[in-house]
């Protein structure tokens, strides 16, 4: 039974449901109608809203101008009354005309050079005007306008003043004042006043005093004078300024016009509501036809911009495509190679390509071009490397390339864009600096081993007078013709002791020679105490003079450093010989010792020093301690500190001096330490064939 219940309620259900969808589809459809007339109606009412706001607009305009003109006229009527330099009478029947035919115009004055008031004539169409207030006494703004107009040479209107009037009632007023000049000198001045409601009645038209409220207003509106058969509605309104000489007024246009109605204009609007919708469409076109049109000129502005940036540039600029090709370069690339744009644009294989290289740069172009293809980190790599082109006239030149991959609007990309410096000039600059500081280093080193000369004879003297002892022995003994087995005994061991002088003699020749010739700077792994052997026998013989003893403490495991031996045998030489000399005069002898301690301070790096006992170096000496050419001796030419911290420099390292404590308590120490970078597993490896990461580049 309950079957039966269920199915006829099933097709009830399905009906309400339809009726349900075509009533809310037919209710969107009014909907969209009320909305679609709706906005046709408002934009009726939008539509004459802003043409009466525009007429106001243009209103407002018209009467600038007309008050601009009015007052421009009657400043010329006013500088008439001048000409002819007329009598006092003549003068007073003038501007009583003037202000007959101007009405405007209320009172003119004649005024000394001290601003006193010679004569005055009122309007006969206004009461007089300084009854209630004298007119000394509101004269402040006239005075300032005469003073303005002697200073600009011409007519300079004042503020716009109050002035009170019998019967409770006043006028707006303001002053223009004109220089009275004879010979080139100013005699007096000529001031008239306006008012304010009469400028707008007289420069304003009766069909717009009959639809619009016109007033001068303040800055903050408030109402100064006003005409206008009507009120304003204060709908549609419209403030401008007009800028006179010496002073500016702002008026105000207030339409008597309210705000649409919507009865009167609801037929108008159904009626050109297709019209309106097809002006909407027009306007919309024309709107996008003007944007298009402003965005074209935009563009050609930018390209214009960016052409001309690019021309005014003084690095090269250089653009290829995926297979290589030559797709853009600038006038300054054309200048640095040497060809014209034609010449290169277009080419795979470029003119300025040298021809002994242009396979290896063809090669290493194919293979970033294959790299560039199918990796998307090198589409999006940007590196500079440094190569060689070719000019016209066949010279080759050294260029620094600075390269970024090119894409286009889409994000694709479409080859690469270079930028080309011309560094041949700096590195011909490098060249002839680094010439000048190898000269200046040999000359140091010939320098220092010409300081050393007393002291290299004073030890090669001693093995020749002991070979010389030997020889004399041994030439005695052959001559006394005594052969026995003691006399070859003997003359065995006067040759034996003769090659041990000749070894010892040989040794000091040797160590000068290796410190004064010169090598290629080559960087080398070295062990530290390799490095100062090869500058111990010198720093012994001066020690010895001078009664020094030397120390040598080196770290275990035994540093090494990555350097330019003969550049650090240098820098250790002139560090010791300088700790000797430091000790020579006011250290006892017993106290004169000298260290050289070797620390590896970082991983990175190793620090040597070379502490003495001498007496330290005073502050004034200090700051200019490693200036060229600056010595505390005699002798010394003042290149030695100076080219030591050059040459550690040039390793990456640091050298400095300090006061150390003395682990013996006998006062402070100097010491003079320097730093050079350590070799590293990395780079032994790499020495010897180890795995190296390529590196490919195009040209």
């Amino acid at each position: 039974m309950s079957a039966s219940v269920a199915v006829p309620a099933a097709p009830t259900f399905g009906a309400g449901s339809t009726r349900r969808r075509r009533a809310l589809l037919w209710g969107a459809l009014v909907a969209l109608l009320v909305v679609a007339q709706s906005m046709l109606v408002w934009l009726t009412l939008n539509y004459e809203s802003s043409r009466a706001q525009e007429q106001v607009e243009l209103v407002s305009a018209g009467v600038a101008s007309d008050l601009k003109q009015t007052l421009s006229r009657d400043v010329q009527s006013l500088q008439a009354l001048l000409w002819n330099d007329p009598t006092p009478a003549q003068w007073r029947i003038d501007s009583a005309d003037l202000m007959r035919n101007h009405r405007e115009i209320v009172r003119v004055e004649r005024r000394d050079i001290d601003h006193r008031i010679v004569d005055a004539v009122e309007s006969p169409y206004q009461p007089a005007l300084f009854t209630r207030i004298k007119r000394e006494e509101i004269d402040l703004d006239t005075e300032v306008a005469c003073t303005t107009a002697v200073r600009q040479a011409g007519p300079a209107f004042s503020r716009s003043y109050f002035v009170p009037l019998s019967g409770g009632l006043g006028i707006e007023v303001m002053d223009v004042c004109l220089p009275v000049q004879q010979a080139g000198l100013v005699q007096g001045f000529l001031a008239a006043t306006f008012a304010l409601s009469g400028v707008l009645s007289e420069a304003v038209g009766p069909d717009v005093l009959r639809h619009h409220e016109l007033s001068f207003i303040e800055g903050d509106g408030t109402r100064l004078a006003r005409v206008g058969l009507m009120r304003g509605a204060g709908v549609y309104r419209s403030e401008r300024l007009i800028d006179l000489p010496g002073a500016t007024l702002q008026f105000r246009v207030d339409s008597a016009a309210g705000s649409p109605q919507l009865i009167p204009n609801l037929a108008v609007a159904l009626v050109l509501g297709l019209s309106l919708a097809l002006g909407g469409v027009v306007a919309l076109l024309v709107r996008d036809v003007r944007k298009r049109a402003s965005a074209e000129r935009a563009l050609a502005e930018s390209l214009a911009f960016r052409k001309a940036m690019e021309d005014s540039l003084v690095t090269g600029l250089r653009a290829r495509d995926l297979e290589g090709r030559v797709t853009y370069v600038n006038p300054a690339f054309c200048q640095m190679v040497g060809f014209s744009a034609e010449e290169m644009i277009g080419r795979t294989t470029p003119p300025y390509w040298p021809s002994e290289l242009a396979p290896e740069y063809a090669r290493r172009q194919a293979v970033r071009l294959a790299a560039a293809g199918s990796s998307e980190r090198a589409r999006q790599a940007r590196e500079g490397f440094e190569t060689t082109f070719q000019r016209r006239n066949g010279e080759r030149f050294a260029v620094l390339i600075f390269e970024a991959p090119l894409v286009d609007g889409t994000g694709r990309h479409t080859g690469w864009m270079s930028a080309v410096l011309d560094v041949s000039d700096q590195r011909r600059m490098e060249e002839i600096s680094r010439q000048q500081q190898e000269r200046l280093q040999a000359t140091a080193r010939l320098a220092t081993v010409g300081e050393m000369a007393s002291l290299l004879s004073h030890e090669l003297n001693q093995p020749l007078a002991a070979i010389a002892s030997y020889a004399a022995g041994s030439l005695n003994l052959m001559r006394s013709g005594t052969h026995d087995a003691d006399t070859a005994a003997m003359l065995k061991q006067a040759a034996e002791r003769i090659a041990e002088q000749a070894e010892r003699a040989g040794r000091v020749i040797k160590s000068v020679h290796n410190f004064v010739r010169r090598r290629d700077q080559v960087h080398e792994a070295v062990r530290a105490d390799v490095l100062i052997e090869a500058v111990l026998p010198l720093v012994r013989l001066q020690a010895r003079k001078s009664g020094t003893r030397v120390e040598v403490d080196i770290a275990t495991p035994m540093p090494r450093v990555v350097c330019d031996r003969t550049m650090v045998e240098q820098v250790l030489l002139n560090l010791t010989r300088n700790g000797i000399q430091a000790m020579e005069g006011p250290t006892p002898t017993e106290q004169r010792e000298l260290r050289i301690r070797v620390r590896q301070s970082h991983p990175r790096w190793v620090t040597f020093s070379v502490v003495d006992h001498g007496c330290g170096v005073p502050p004034e000496v200090a700051q200019r301690l490693f200036t060229p050419f600056f010595t505390t001796r005699q002798e010394g030419m003042g290149l030695g500190l100076s080219l030591c911290r050059t040459v550690i420099e040039q390793h990456g390292g640091a050298l400095d001096f300090g006061s150390v404590p003395d682990p013996e308590g006998t006062g402070a120490l100097t010491e003079f330490r320097f730093t050079l970078p350590a070799d590293s597993p990395e780079r032994r490896a790499a020495a010897h064939g180890g795995p190296q990461q390529a590196h490919t580049t195009s040209t």
